[in-house]
């Protein structure tokens, strides 16, 4: 997988993905990451690329003219599929689009600054447009390196552990149990002992029906779209009380 990210500040998604499981992925060469500087295409003595809007308005946008010829440096520019501007417009990322997205060869990324950017990029080269929120950021760098790290985790040979991804929180719309590690006690808090006794059925039980009761406890509509099985619904129902309605 190789991200192209037209940026103002290349060197805050350098530096926000050069550490810990990312800078692995990359020194392996499993992504590849392409720091695209739109002033660089800015043409003007003074590497401009924002300018007032058209029919007044606080604050300022930046222009086409150097986001397109960002966007047409890169080789091979018209084959790659998916060109995704951060917006807070645009559909909310979720573990569906991540899956999504993880199974391209490439994606481009543009990170909006200012007001945003010329509508003409957006009829021009994007083909959709990503959110990670109901709120609004100085930039699209954070949102950008989200994007980034959520689909990496799904590039094969990213995580050590192959079936890490699969049991994470979202997989199948359920939030993921609660875990455990050494010591078995502390502050007067046990481990479970059921994870202590090497069942490894009533272990995935434990787990399943733990990861159930916090849907239920903290994200209750996910359960809607989740895969449930006749006992998950009783399950459900009977011991988190939760109205077949909503199931």
């Amino acid at each position: 997988m190789k991200f192209h990210v037209l940026t103002l500040f290349p060197e805050h998604i350098h530096d926000g993905l050069n550490s810990s499981i990312i800078k692995k992925a990359r020194e392996k060469d499993l992504i590849g990451l392409n720091l695209v500087n739109i002033r660089d295409f800015a043409q003007n003595k003074h590497n401009s690329v924002d300018d007032y809007p058209y029919g007044g308005g606080a604050g300022m946008l930046m222009q086409p003219g150097p986001i397109i010829r960002a966007f047409e440096s890169i080789e091979n520019y018209s084959t790659i599929k998916r060109v995704i501007y951060m917006s807070p417009q645009g559909q909310t990322l979720n573990h569906q689009k991540v899956l999504e997205l993880s199974k391209e060869e490439e994606l481009v990324i543009i990170c909006g600054h200012y007001e945003g950017i010329d509508e003409r990029v957006i009829d021009a080269i994007v083909t959709e447009e990503l959110s990670i929120g109901d709120y609004v950021l100085t930039g699209g760098e954070m949102a950008a390196m989200i994007v980034i790290d959520a689909v990496s985790r799904h590039i094969d040979g990213v995580l050590s552990n192959s079936e890490s991804a699969d049991m994470d929180s979202f997989d199948n719309n359920l939030l993921e149990y609660p875990q455990y590690t050494r010591p078995y006690e502390f502050q007067g808090m046990k481990v479970p002992d059921v994870l202590l006794s090497g069942n490894h059925k009533k272990i995935d039980d434990f787990r399943h029906e733990e990861s159930l009761k916090r849907t239920a406890l903290k994200r209750p509509d996910l359960l809607k779209h989740a895969s449930l099985s006749t006992a998950d619904k009783v399950f459900l129902e009977n011991t988190c009380h939760v109205d077949k309605t909503m199931l």
